[in-house]
Parts: C-alpha cells; structure tokens; sequence
C-alpha cells in the first residue's frame, strides 16, 4: 500500500521535473465522486484540507496553475506527469485552461504549492428536477434555474435506485428528483453529464 510519505516522495520528484513511474490514479481513484468526498473530509474539523484546493483557474505558467479559490484564497497547483486528469472523462494536463472551475487532489510541498495527483475540472454536481427528456439530453430545474444538459455517447450513465451504472437512460422521467455529476460548460448554463442518480 502507497503510504502517504510514498506520496509526497512521488509527487515532490514530479513536481521538479523527475520522470513519474506510475499513473497518479495508482494513488486513489479518479472518478467524480471522490473529488466531492476529499472536499468534504476536514468539513467535521472547521478547516481547510491542506492537500485539497478548488476554484477558478486564472493562470497558467506552462503546467503551474493560479487558482482562486471560492473562499478567497489562492492557490498554486502544480500539474506534473503523474497528474491524471479528469473532464467529463480521463484526458490530459494540456486540457486545463484559464477560466476552468477545478478540484485538486495532493500534497502540499513546504513552498506552498500543492502537487497535483488528481485534477478534475469543470465537475459540477447539482440535485435537481428533471424537467424534459430528449435523445440528446435532458432538461433540468436547479434551484429556480434551468440547465441544459448533454448526453454523451459512451460516457453518460443512470444509476437508479443504488443499483450499478447503465448507459440506458429510458427509465428517467420528467418531474423526478435527481443528482447529477458532469462538467461545465464554462459562460453557459449547459453541462455534458457524467451521471445521473435517480429513483424510478
């Protein structure tokens, strides 16, 4: 079992340019979920998690991102080549830009940087009411808000009722609650959708 000392050693040789060896979801899972989980795990405590960062992208110096944080705060998030990245799906660092909303993952180095394993940008996740059903997407209510969102082959997934994850999307129905995880479309009020959690 990676220890997190075996993280930090990791992360801080990727950050100074060593070649990494393994994938940083060798160090923990990349799926949506788990960036609301790591935001929410020092909530009990009344601080911050240091090895976990959110906000707005509003630099970047090659793979060194300046972030500004919903709070405030300031952040700089060092994407390295063990790095893994999510946006709606896996891809690569070069996929994060000025003007995205993030979460990161890592280890804070003594300089105040935190060493990036896990990035995932633009994810949303919003309870809302569905409103209208298509082939290419489904209409939701957020709060008083409309958004669109996308149906993406080979990616978009229902969960009904706990069980596993289906890309068959028949059962959803107009005026039913649900959660959904997706990425953003950043100046939009549209998302591509990831999941959706519903009772049927």
């Amino acid at each position: 079992m990676t220890t997190t000392m075996d993280r930090r050693s990791l992360l801080s040789r990727a950050a100074l340019g060593a070649t990494g060896l393994v994938a940083a979801t060798a160090l923990g899972s990349l799926a949506p979920e788990t960036a609301f989980a790591a935001g929410s795990q020092f909530a009990d405590a009344g601080q911050p998690d240091p090895n976990f960062a959110e906000g707005l992208i509003t630099g970047r110096n090659q793979d060194l991102l300046q972030v500004q944080g919903s709070d405030g705060r300031m952040h700089r998030i060092q994407l390295t080549g063990v790095t893994s990245v999510w946006k709606l799906r896996p891809t690569t660092i070069d996929q994060a830009k000025i003007g995205d909303g993030l979460y990161a993952r890592g280890v804070l180095l003594p300089d105040g940087v935190l060493a990036a394993e896990a990035v995932w940008v633009n994810i949303v996740n919003l309870t809302v009411a569905i409103t209208s059903i298509a082939r290419s997407g489904v209409q939701f209510d957020h709060h008083g808000q409309k958004v669109v969102g996308h149906v993406q082959s080979g990616t978009t997934a229902a969960v009904y009722n706990g069980t596993p994850a289906v890309s068959d999307l028949s059962m959803l129905k107009v005026g039913r609650h649900a959660q959904v995880i997706g990425a953003w479309r950043p100046g939009t009020n549209e998302i591509d959708i990831a999941t959706i959690y519903t009772s049927n």
